[in-house]
């Protein structure tokens, strides 16, 4: 038998475990043999738990172009209803035609979206505005106090047009809801040619409409365009065979930017507001927003003989149980996070998230929660303007709606950048797990 193979065999795989051996022990020991013992660095982590509460709105900036109309009431949420107030651009050059005579005058909404029952009926009505507006724009403002007592028109319509015939639902791509006014607010304004000049003389003539609802609490619509229109026809000559003939016109104004336009939103928010150790609320528009207490006094002596490398923040939601209702309110698409100190004039000065001291956050639909992911930078500020020693902070978490714009990398690749933010005013509501175990921020350190 010749055995000078097999002690060649066991002689290689003696010096394969040799090298092996060598090469691991080499592996675990790399960054740290070349490095001083003096100059290792420490990595640690924490848990801060924060404290959060539900806070009223008293009221929101809400200078917007598609108000909300209508009531809903919640189980869980509460009651929110909505109407608005507002001026009518007049453009330049619009007149009638000579010998008008008036035939109609109504006042259509259009609009695109809604929360609730499409099937609901609900009434509205329009006042005329008596007194001048003021140039406000926020929630809590009472339109009451500038209009006539009497209506000057109603209706009664769905969100899903069931009213209206199939031709009619066809003619637009938005639904509608059409109001006649009397054919007295197209004549005064016949008569009076020299008070449809611009928008301020319209104004000062015609100060503006109120419409509101009277009946039904099942849905809110979003209005894309309100129109007032006067319809009317004059006396002519036919273009083609110079016979006698009689041609049809109208006079179209519109709620714009350019004129006072005021969303009124009141809110019933009182079982939200009874304290909760487990969980916070957050409705829209105007309704309650959730305050988040940071306290960084517990880990202050930490703070400052570390270095903050990440501080991860993630806000999660409760899903509604009440699988019984056909509709509810949704939570939020983005909450902003932002100091409680920042928040004045932030949506008048149409302020934008700086990534330091504030951030925004979407909905996860499938974690079912907010991820503002690593807020480190906020820590890291405030204890450099404090000279090293941070407070305890109080911030809001509030419900917003956000412009995006498409821009395109070196690349050829698209991405979407906030450019705007606003207060949200498309009703939503969620409820967010107050617990240590949820509510929390996961700190990483190092030292040297």
């Amino acid at each position: 038998m010749k055995l000078q193979p097999l002690y060649k065999l066991f002689f290689i795989s003696c010096m394969v475990m040799v090298i092996v051996t060598s090469c691991d022990d080499t592996l675990k020991e790399i960054g740290f043999t070349i490095q001083p013992e003096k100059d290792r660095i420490t990595v640690g982590t924490d848990t801060l738990a924060l404290q959060a509460s539900t806070i009223q709105v008293d009221k929101i900036f809400a200078k917007t172009k598609n108000p909300i109309l209508g009531e809903y009431i919640d189980p869980l949420y509460g009651t929110i209803k909505s109407d608005y107030v507002g001026e009518f651009y007049y453009p330049e050059g619009e007149s009638f035609q000579s010998g008008a005579v008036i035939d109609s005058v109504r006042l259509s909404l259009f609009f695109d979206s809604w929360v609730g029952d499409s099937l609901a009926p609900m009434e509205v009505s329009v006042y005329e505005v008596t007194k001048t507006l003021p140039s406000y724009y926020y929630t809590d403002f009472n339109p009451k106090n500038y209009v006539s007592p009497t209506p000057l028109g109603k209706t009664v319509f769905t969100a899903a047009n069931l009213e209206l015939s199939e031709d009619e639902q066809t003619q637009t791509d938005y639904r509608m809801a059409v109001v006649n006014l009397p054919d007295s607010l197209g004549q005064r304004m016949l008569d009076n040619p020299d008070r449809l000049i611009d928008t301020e003389t319209f104004k000062e003539f015609f100060k503006g409409l109120y419409v509101t609802t009277t009946f039904g609490k099942g849905t809110i619509i979003k209005v894309a365009y309100t129109y007032f229109v006067v319809h009317y026809h004059y006396p002519g000559k036919s273009s083609t065979t110079n016979a006698d003939t009689t041609f049809t016109d109208y006079i179209r104004l519109n709620f714009s930017p350019e004129v006072t336009q005021i969303n009124s939103i009141q809110n019933k928010n009182d079982q939200l507001l009874i304290s909760n150790d487990t969980q916070t609320h957050i409705k829209s528009p105007a309704g309650v927003n959730t305050e988040i207490v940071f306290p960084f006094s517990q880990i202050s002596d930490k703070l400052q003989a570390q270095a903050l490398n990440q501080a991860n923040l993630k806000i999660y939601a409760i899903p509604d149980d009440q699988t019984t209702l056909k509709f509810k309110l949704s939570p939020p698409n983005y909450l902003l996070l932002i100091n409680k100190d920042s928040l004045s004039n932030f949506f008048e000065k149409r302020k934008m998230p700086d990534n330091i001291t504030s951030f925004y956050a979407s909905f996860n639909k499938t974690e079912y929660s907010y991820d503002f992911s690593n807020i480190s930078a906020l820590i890291n500020h405030y204890k450099e303007v404090n000279n090293g020693k941070i407070p305890d902070l109080t911030y809001y978490l509030i419900p917003v709606d956000i412009t995006f714009t498409s821009q395109s990398n070196y690349y050829g690749q698209t991405y979407q950048i906030p450019t705007n933010f606003y207060n949200l005013m498309t009703p939503s509501a969620v409820t967010l797990s107050k617990t240590s175990k949820d509510l929390n921020l996961k700190l990483i350190f190092s030292k040297f």
